[in-house]
């Protein structure tokens, strides 16, 4: 196995995590009332409950780097994922970044941001 790093995330319901990922392709690996792991292919996020988070202030995050960044944004939008500035769960199209890089945007039921970042060539 190749050393790696996963993101930590906060979900008020395990239940409403693994609907919402799954609508864009993510499966739960493993699940217990502590810990919850979902995959979509080479990506991986771990979710620990925190009924109190509040998405409005929450400033949990990740970075999903990928090399097709538009396939996925289209994942997120075929799921009804809204486009838009406000609320939660919510979506910014990936655009091209002071650094050069183009990175999306997706916020989750819980407000965390996991930036969706384009792989350089």
């Amino acid at each position: 196995m190749v050393d790696h790093a996963t993101p930590n995330l906060p979900s008020r319901d395990f239940d409403t995590t693994v609907q919402f990922y799954a609508a864009l392709g993510f499966d739960a690996t493993y699940r217990d009332t502590g810990w919850l792991i979902l995959q979509r292919g080479g990506l991986m996020l771990e979710f620990y409950p925190d009924p109190s988070v509040d998405p409005a202030t929450t400033s949990a995050g990740s970075c999903m780097r990928v090399d097709d960044v538009d396939a996925l944004y289209d994942v997120c939008v075929a799921a009804g994922i809204p486009v838009t500035h406000l609320g939660w769960p919510r979506l910014h199209p990936p655009q091209v970044e002071g650094s050069g890089m183009r990175i999306g945007a997706l916020i989750d039921p819980d407000g965390s941001l996991l930036r969706l970042v384009q792989n350089p060539d």
